[in-house]
């Protein structure tokens, strides 16, 4: 039974991030004290500054970018095996080490679903595609910082018609 469902899985996977990507090619300029912009490839402005007034914390931004890879692979997966969804929402939570580098420790992710008649299952196995396959910022971290994923659950018609 866990075979046929892992075959389930697959099949509308196929494709999915199966290229080798090219080269990435970003910019950073220093603007003033600890403040930096940095460029993508697409144009995009990321503002940086230590102090978090100007821009972005570094930190933050890493973790904004694990939370944006992992809810991408997630909501992208879950389509794929026929969720409907109505919101996602995720919120982290990070300690850091005390001492230089004080790399995070720990991350504690918080996914908020809407949808009808989510089967949980389906969520983990998301999940666990994201984190072991999938999501390239995660699998570029630390290998001991302790990651825990907790779901909520809520019931909602993602076309908006009531229960």
């Amino acid at each position: 039974m866990e075979e046929q469902q892992n075959d389930d899985v697959k099949a509308p996977l196929e494709g999915y991030k199966n290229f080798a990507p090219p080269p990435v090619k970003t910019s950073l300029v220093w603007n003033r004290d600890l403040q930096f912009t940095g460029s993508t490839p697409q144009g995009y402005d990321i503002e940086f500054d230590s102090d978090g007034q100007w821009g972005c914390k570094p930190t933050e931004a890493l973790l904004l970018s694990l939370a944006g890879c992992m809810a991408i692979d997630v909501v992208m997966i879950l389509k794929k095996m026929r969720v409907r969804l109505a919101g996602f929402r995720m919120e982290l939570t990070a300690e850091r080490n005390p001492s230089p580098p004080q790399y995070f420790r720990a991350v504690e992710m918080v996914l908020h679903l809407e949808g009808r008649d989510i089967d949980p299952r389906k969520v983990d196995r998301a999940v666990a595609l994201s984190h072991s396959t999938y999501c390239s910022v995660y699998n570029t971290l630390r290998k001991d910082m302790a990651v825990t994923v907790r779901t909520v659950i809520e019931d909602r018609d993602p076309d908006g018609d009531p229960a």
